[in-house]
């Protein structure tokens, strides 16, 4: 299947500082995914958390990116790597962004759950994982940030398979 194509916009200040809150004293690999212009990883790795790195697809945002990251002194700390998210292995990581349209969530909940090791935290913004219940949300309306561990969103999932 053709992967649904997302259009970009761009977090508002508030989003990023928020989806960071709820990162915040954690250690290990970050990932945002559909990076857009990079700003989420930038500040990732501006509050620690590393390493950092964005997956996107659109060469155009992925120049500004770089950057951005240039810019921030960041060059060569950072990474933004041109690879669609649903080819690129993520068991690696601890720390998983994703500011994506919701028709898309119901797929990545599948690939995250097969993947993400029992340590890891996925923050969301702007739309929910529709079947996970989070840990803890920070924000309002479009500010609003979900984060859900994976662990316990495992140990959901597995009891919903029993009952």
């Amino acid at each position: 299947p053709v992967p649904p194509q997302v259009p970009y916009q761009p977090s508002s200040p508030r989003q990023v500082a928020n989806a960071l809150a709820l990162l915040r004293g954690r250690q290990g690999k970050t990932v945002d995914l559909g990076s857009g212009d990079g700003r989420l990883v930038l500040e990732a790795y501006k509050q620690g958390l590393r390493p950092a790195l964005g997956y996107e697809l659109n060469p155009w945002l992925l120049c500004l990116a770089n950057y951005r990251a240039w810019k921030a002194g960041y060059h060569g700390k950072v990474s933004f790597l041109k690879k669609d998210l649903w080819k690129v292995d993520l068991s690696d990581c601890y720390n998983v962004i994703v500011f994506l349209a919701p028709s898309v969530k119901p797929p990545l909940a599948t690939k995250l759950l097969a993947e993400l090791p029992d340590g890891a935290r996925v923050v969301a913004g702007r739309f929910p994982f529709p079947s996970w219940t989070p840990s803890s949300t920070l924000g309002q309306g479009l500010e609003q940030v979900w984060a859900y561990d994976m662990k316990e969103v495992r140990r959901a999932a597995q009891g919903g398979a029993r009952g």
